[in-house]
């Protein structure tokens, strides 16, 4: 069996965009028949753009191979161009590529992906929700308020989430760490407490940042949450520096998450080494692919860490963190995504239930992707997946944050 075809798809979900402005799917089709999904998350260049790289990085490095090869295909792409060290984009490419071999070997095999890297751990996975309005609620006002807030991690509890995220600390800007405004802190602290007194504690509260924070700033504002046990502390300062990570993690009693960013083994190492989080967070469509992160999760072991699979993209990254969160013995969660668009995608293959995912059982990912919805919501603008704010911090007037990813002002 080799690796012969190479199909992608970068579909659109509808407005308002939970999970981003648009999915990279890939579909990998074998010269014995079998199809393979996967998905490439959260590009650093335009959608076009990442288009080619995925198609450089098959042919060049996986086309004629066999799909059981992961590790070999693994290292040609690792070590492309002479490098042999994280490259974030062709990384991205590659994850997505891999995900899609291990539901070719699924299928072709007739087990699910888990039962072929360790087997099944864990029954079920304990799933977390972001918090999004609710249908009453006022979409641009929902950010800024601690009651919406609230309202919607009661409903969520009462759907059976035990823990929800939130990120009410200010804005991401492409200019790095900065100091949060006072305002800022004290809308993040009335936030955790609106919530708290709302779900009590039947539920965590996970504290979203994006790295914006100087370590300074990050320090005062997760002392100022502290009353309120937040489970998590989510990546305070740039992820790249993990000497200052450290800092914040020693002197704020939440523990530090971190991951979403990072690519392979070498960017998870050292912040396991500096004791900068206890809480790994990878993307595995971005931080290179399913095996890859098996490693990371063996290496938290070493430890005492915790995995939380990181999800804002589509269903399909979402199927492959599923299958290595039943594989893995210091699983806390996963992140999901509920909209109609993510569960008519997958055709309802895999969903949440009173707060857990129930382990697949079905051969490879255990999805079956609706192809034609997918190219009939289309992706044709340029913009990137994300997109970082340019204006700064804004001390006088306020900070807002719009969820998902609205289109772009003219």
């Amino acid at each position: 069996m080799k690796l012969q075809d190479l199909g992608i798809i970068v579909t659109a979900p509808p407005a308002p965009g939970w999970g981003g402005r648009y999915w990279i799917l890939v579909k990998l089709t074998t010269d014995s028949g079998v199809t393979g999904w996967g998905e490439c998350y959260a590009s650093s260049v335009g959608p076009e753009a990442m288009r080619h790289v995925i198609e450089d990085v098959f042919a060049r490095h996986m086309q004629g191979e066999n799909p059981e090869n992961i590790e070999l295909m693994f290292r040609r792409a690792y070590s492309s161009g002479f490098t042999q060290r994280p490259d974030l984009t062709v990384m991205g490419a590659f994850s997505g590529l891999e995900i899609a071999c291990w539901d070719i070997l699924g299928k072709d095999r007739d087990r699910p992906v888990h039962a072929l890297i360790g087997g099944r751990m864990n029954e079920r996975v304990r799933a977390y929700t972001y918090l999004y309005p609710l249908p009453h609620h006022d979409i641009t006002a929902f950010w800024t308020s601690p009651e919406m807030a609230a309202e919607a991690a009661a409903d969520c509890v009462a759907r059976g989430y035990t823990a929800i995220k939130f990120d009410p600390a200010g804005p991401y800007t492409l200019r790095g760490g900065h100091m949060p405004a006072m305002a800022d802190i004290s809308q993040s602290v009335a936030f955790c407490k609106a919530i708290r007194e709302a779900v009590g504690d039947r539920a965590d509260l996970l504290f979203g940042t994006h790295g914006q924070f100087t370590t300074a700033g990050a320090i005062r504002l997760g002392q100022a949450l502290e009353p309120y046990s937040p489970l998590w502390f989510e990546e305070p300062i740039p992820p790249d520096n993990v000497a200052e990570m450290a800092r914040v993690a020693g002197a704020v009693r939440i523990p530090v998450a971190t991951g979403e960013r990072l690519t392979t083994k070498a960017e998870f190492a050292p912040i396991l080494r500096a004791g900068a989080a206890s809480i790994l967070q990878p993307a595995l469509g971005r931080a290179g692919g399913i095996w890859e992160m098996k490693k990371v999760a063996a290496m938290a072991e070493v430890y005492n860490a915790q995995m939380a699979p990181h999800l804002y993209a589509g269903p399909v990254e979402w199927a492959a963190n599923i299958h290595f969160a039943v594989s893995i013995p210091n699983l806390l969660m996963a992140e999901t995504i509920e909209t109609p668009f993510h569960d008519q995608l997958i055709r309802g293959c895999i969903r949440v239930e009173d707060g857990f995912v129930t382990a697949p059982t079905a051969p490879g990912l255990g999805i079956d992707v609706d192809e034609d919805l997918a190219r009939a919501h289309a992706y044709t603008g340029n913009e990137l997946h994300l997109q970082m704010q340019e204006d700064p911090c804004n001390y006088v007037e306020g900070n807002t944050f719009a969820g998902g990813a609205p289109p772009l002002e003219e």
